[in-house]
């Protein structure tokens, strides 16, 4: 349901969720299948948050679809490697209600709504740590078609520009990706690439985006369809301005829309799921180390993720500090320019991990494995640069690395490399002590650095930094590169040159919560009527990133819970309450 001018000045429900992310839909969804009625308001244009721009995918230890496939594993594997994780920082409470909710979280929306999921074949991100597997515990969202949300399909959040080829997405497996890199080698790509996008131009034409749609996008779809089917509104262009209180409870929200002031009304409780504080300025100036020394931080999440959650929780006395070490999910990325003179945000997901490709400091040197996960990369590179007012790394290729896997924005052949040349955004040199003059980089370090490298390389180890060591490291590599599919000598010239710099996929530091959400105050005291769920609540992970999904597997399980409790299925300690309401019906 869209805002208009036609509504009340008033609005009473069970239950106003504020922001429509994985975390707000999962809430909404639950506790509206317990028979609550619920309202989902959202300040931008645009439902799916953060979750529309992410990858899909969720971390579910024990999970139903790996069982199916024969992976092994155990709870108590599961328990031991979050434990190792999160160390100081290990929640015992949060973790059990995790473990033993999740499997049944993904059960219930597999079968209750039109959430669908695939198995992944992703490696935990530190597969040699105790506890650890090498697949099994990720899940992605099915791929979806769009129009099923009929005029909604205009409210949900497109993709990430930077990462789609004219606005089409590519499916989780990756098929897509092989057919257009091979379409000028093989006639069955260069059909099927033919094909891909005469479907694409024409969707673009009657939809102005693409409908076949995967990963974050698809799961956000799931969501609101789901949401939208069961009669929970969406409003978009509303933004909460203020929580309302009588007699010490959260009662509501004013809201603002584009036609006026609403007051709404929650007889059981308010729900903050607001995507966190990556664009509060004021927030990481102080919670981020690397922008506290005065460097560049630029996210690529929702410019909306502004901690609008946060600052209402506090104005009631909850309790936000900046506890972990790393307060953010760690993304290096890359400035884009665009044509219209602005800038977008890559995230460097994937080129990494590529033989031929190294990272080195301005000084000219490694500082890390490249091919770890993004937070840990992110996390060296904050550690590398904490003598320097600028956190920053270069990615470091020759011209056949380039030209067979791309880097960055930049597409492998027969994309022309010329427009990211000529706009600065890739740095070109015919040696490497041009290259570094051009970047900005020390000359005599950096060929120290390659030649060191390249020693090795040729045989495919990395004695430095020890590449291609963990699963984890092969699995976004080149299979068909041997011995080591993550490492290759850098070759010969011309050499190219990208700067990275630090983003975020989203908080880890939130407000503290009691297991099953509800908001507490500085003396841990539970604020009545006030919750809090995605990324507005501090993560069970404890600032660190173990595994694929870490950040959606935790926010749709506490999402399932917080909705279950709203609806008194659970008690405070998260026990069930006997013979309760059970939902309403088993299909959407």
């Amino acid at each position: 349901m869209k805002a208009n001018p036609n509504t009340p000045a008033t609005l009473t429900c069970d239950v106003l969720v504020i922001g429509s992310g994985a975390g707000g839909l999962s809430t909404a969804i639950t506790a509206r299948k317990h028979g609550l009625d619920v309202v989902v308001i959202e300040k931008e244009a645009y439902f799916g948050g953060t979750t529309a721009f992410s990858g899909g995918v969720l971390w579910i230890p024990g999970n139903r679809h790996a069982r199916a496939n024969g992976v092994s594993d155990t709870r108590e594997a599961a328990k031991t490697y979050m434990r190792n994780e999160t160390g100081a920082f290990f929640d015992e409470a949060a973790v059990d209600a995790f473990l033993d909710t999740g499997p049944q979280m993904l059960d219930f929306f597999e079968r209750e709504t039109q959430v669908k999921f695939v198995p992944t074949l992703y490696p935990d991100y530190h597969p040699n740590v105790a506890g650890g597997v090498d697949i099994g515990r990720s899940v992605v969202a099915a791929p979806y078609d769009a129009r099923d949300l009929g005029g909604d399909i205009a409210r949900l959040r497109p993709p990430l520009k930077t990462i789609t080829f004219i606005g089409m997405m590519f499916n989780s497996s990756n098929a897509d990706l092989k057919h257009f890199f091979n379409a000028t080698r093989s006639f069955k790509s260069a059909a099927y690439v033919a094909k891909r996008l005469a479907s694409h131009l024409k969707d673009l034409a009657l939809y102005r985006r693409g409908v076949q749609i995967t990963s974050g996008n698809a799961l956000a779809a799931r969501l609101a369809k789901s949401a939208l089917s069961l009669g929970i509104p969406i409003h978009t262009n509303t933004a909460a301005r203020e929580l309302t209180v009588s007699n010490q409870r959260v009662t509501g929200a004013i809201v603002e829309q584009p036609h006026g002031e609403m007051r709404i009304t929650a007889r059981r409780g308010v729900v903050l799921a607001c995507g966190g504080f990556s664009h509060d300025i004021a927030r990481i100036a102080k919670a981020y180390p690397h922008v506290r020394r005065g460097g560049e931080h630029c996210s690529p999440v929702p410019e909306g993720n502004t901690g609008d959650g946060a600052r209402m929780a506090e104005s009631l006395g909850a309790q936000l500090s900046i506890r972990y070490p790393q307060p953010a999910a760690w993304m290096p990325v890359s400035r884009v320019p665009m044509r219209d003179g602005t800038f977008g945000v890559f995230p460097h997901l994937v080129d990494r991990y590529k033989p031929g490709i190294i990272g080195v400091t301005r000084k000219g040197r490694r500082f890390t494995n490249e091919s770890n996960s993004y937070h840990d990369v992110g996390a060296a590179m904050i550690e590398a640069c904490s003598n320097e007012r600028e956190t920053a790394m270069w990615l470091i290729c020759g011209h056949a690395t380039i030209r067979k896997y791309g880097l960055g924005y930049a597409k492998p052949a027969p994309v022309p490399l010329g427009p990211l040349l000529r706009n600065g955004y890739l740095v070109k040199g015919r040696t490497l002590a041009e290259l570094a003059r051009n970047a900005g980089i020390d000359a005599a370090a950096l060929e120290a650095t390659v030649r060191r490298y390249d020693a090795s390389a040729i045989r495919g180890e990395d004695p430095e930094f020890c590449r291609g060591s963990t699963s984890f490291n092969r699995y976004l590599a080149d299979p068909e590169h041997r011995p080591n599919p993550c490492v290759a000598p850098i070759g010969d010239g011309p050499y190219y040159a990208l700067k990275v710099v630090m983003g975020d996929l989203g908080t880890f530091d939130g407000i503290s919560t009691a297991v099953t959400g509800e908001v507490l105050d500085v003396r841990g005291t539970v604020i009545d009527g006030l919750y809090a769920v995605g990324n507005d609540r501090a993560s069970v992970m404890g600032g660190n990133y173990p595994g694929a999904g870490i950040t959606l597997g935790p926010i749709m399980t506490f999402g399932y819970i917080t909705g279950r409790r709203l609806a008194g299925v659970i008690d405070a300690a998260g026990h069930a309450r006997g013979a309760q309401k059970t939902a309403q019906s088993e299909t959407v």
